[in-house]
């Protein structure tokens, strides 16, 4: 039976090598030739044996040699699905039709397509961009959202498009200095991350979104708390124009991460303000406060030490009765947040639980609608800006999101697809292969930080030119004349409606005066019971609803 397993078995492949060493030793007593052959087939040899005798993998117990081919196999399974087996539109996250408009319009190149389109529109969850009989051109691209009350401090020209926050450690230094770079040559702006302001995107030049977020990395004390003065030094800077404290992230909201002590180099512990080689703990909630007044008055507080930039929030939706909490309260308190910036469940990151990333957070557009509606519920809508940040990632995901209630959008991954990325999903290994997601030099030494730049302003540019392309289309100037009414939505293959039959607009301050139809039931429900003193609802509360 055992010879049988090692002739034609399960043993096949270890008696093979076996065998061809001792043919090597007997073949080395008559030539030198068989030097290597003997190296190799006695390290095959000894490494079937230790699989045999000491493996704790069945499988590689079970079938010496053999069986590593299972797990060869299984590394490289998701190159071999994307390169091989993957369709154009399979979006895995991002399809590769997806990721080859991005590569087009980041090498100049034109984002055409012959013989139609490979969308299945009769499929449920369709959906299109209402166009005009009257289609209009657009010369200018350039759109713009003032961002902040002049009277209360400063405004930021918003470009419709920016790079969502990726914080230096998550990505290379050259990374992080060719996203500034090309954010200047476009005249965008870079969200920082949670990692806070590096050198590299000093060295960049562009404009810059510093987050804030529970670890107050840059403007910490040594016992995690938030540091005013430190604040204060880097806030001012001319290159920071606005502030956003970040509550929630979209791949994982409600979790808080860690940076493993290995990871913290001392470039990277300077950055942040923590110490070299010492593990350090993003927790899930700030410290600075625990109420949505308290909120505010932080966010008035981090104005005041900044200048009076614009300071705004980022969140994931979760629990409804929460933000609805926090609009109550800047109705009562007359205290604004600037702005709001949505992200989606569908949102990435390097590494996130995968329960988190399958099953936790509202998915962006309906997100967008929510807080849409709420601030318009409120009457603040006019002053309080909303971004969208998640899986956005062609002209027409911003058109649709302007229409469903978005100032302006920003994007992570094709930003990253603009460097180069290749969506090799390695990225919190420290081995991507295009040394975008690595602080190892010998990986990211090939990132050409001009040419990497150039091609993240080509991509930023042709996309707003698609976005003016689309609006022309539907006879429309800008995007802040977008409504619901413009984007249709198929339900079935025999029904569809617009976006504003599936999603109603809420009235401007129904909320505040009590008239008025509240189409949404989580409005009409929460905010009698909501208070700028608690986040939460207490137990009464909670039969009632």
């Amino acid at each position: 039976m055992l010879l049988k397993e090692i002739v034609m078995g399960r043993y096949a492949v270890l008696g093979g090598v076996s065998f061809g060493a001792l043919i090597s030793v007997v073949g080395l007593l008559f030539t030198s030739a068989f030097i290597w052959p003997l190296i190799i087939f006695l390290f095959l040899t000894i490494l079937g044996f230790r699989d045999y005798f000491k493996s704790t993998h069945p499988v590689r117990a079970n079938y010496p040699l053999m069986g590593r081919l299972r797990y060869l196999l299984e590394s490289i399974r998701p190159e071999l699905r994307q390169y091989f087996w993957e369709s154009d539109t399979d979006e895995t996250p991002y399809s590769r039709n997806q990721r080859a408009m991005v590569y087009q319009r980041a090498k100049n190149n034109q984002a055409k397509r012959s013989f139609g389109t490979e969308k299945a529109v009769y499929e449920e969850e369709y959906n299109w961009l209402n166009h005009s009989i009257n289609p209009i051109k657009i010369t200018d691209h350039d759109f713009r959202v003032s961002v902040g009350d002049e009277t209360t401090g400063q405004v930021y020209s918003m470009s419709l498009l920016n790079i969502s926050g990726m914080s230096f450690g998550a990505l290379s230094p050259p990374a992080v200095e060719s996203l500034s770079k090309g954010a200047k040559l476009g005249g965008f702006a870079q969200n920082t991350g949670e990692g806070s302001l590096s050198i590299y995107h000093e060295r960049g030049g562009g404009d810059l979104i510093w987050q804030i977020s529970t670890g107050y990395f840059g403007c910490r004390t040594s016992d995690g708390r938030f540091d005013p003065d430190l604040f204060q030094a880097k806030a001012t800077s001319d290159q920071v124009k606005m502030i956003e404290i970040k509550l929630s992230q979209g791949a994982k909201p409600g979790h808080g991460g860690i940076l493993p002590a290995p990871k913290v180099t001392e470039e990277i512990a300077r950055t942040r303000g923590i110490p070299v080689g010492q593990t350090c703990e993003s927790p899930p909630s700030h410290s600075e406060f625990r109420t949505p007044f308290e909120l505010l008055e932080f966010s008035q507080r981090l104005k005041r030490l900044s200048g009076g930039k614009p300071v705004g929030i980022k969140l994931c939706i979760g629990h409804p009765w929460e933000f609805v909490s926090l609009v109550k309260a800047m109705v009562e308190t007359d205290i604004r947040l600037d702005f709001v910036t949505v992200d989606g469940s569908e949102g990435g990151t390097g590494a996130a639980p995968t329960e988190f990333s399958d099953h936790v957070g509202s998915p962006l557009r309906d997100a967008v609608v929510f807080v849409d509606n709420t601030l318009r519920g409120a009457g603040l809508r006019h002053q309080v800006k909303v971004g969208a940040a998640a899986k956005i990632v062609s002209a027409y995901d911003i058109t649709r999101l302007c229409a469903l209630g978005a100032d302006w959008c920003n994007m992570a991954r094709p930003f990253m697809f603009a460097l180069g990325c290749i969506q090799a999903k390695d990225c919190g290994s420290g081995h991507c292969p295009t040394g975008i997601t690595t602080m190892d030099p010998s990986r990211y030494r090939a990132l050409d930080i001009p040419s990497r730049a150039e091609r993240v302003s080509n991509f930023h540019q042709h996309t707003l030119e698609a976005v003016a392309e689309l609006l022309g289309a539907a006879g429309i100037k800008h995007p802040n004349d977008l409504n619901r009414r413009h984007i249709v939505r198929r339900l079935s293959a025999s029904q569809i409606k617009l976006a504003d039959q599936i999603y109603p607009k809420v009235s401007s301050g129904v909320l505040v005066t009590g008239q008025g139809v509240l189409e949404d039931p989580r409005l009409r429900t929460y905010w009698p019971l909501v208070s700028k003193d608690s986040f939460h609802l207490d137990d009464h509360q909670t039969e009632l609803v």
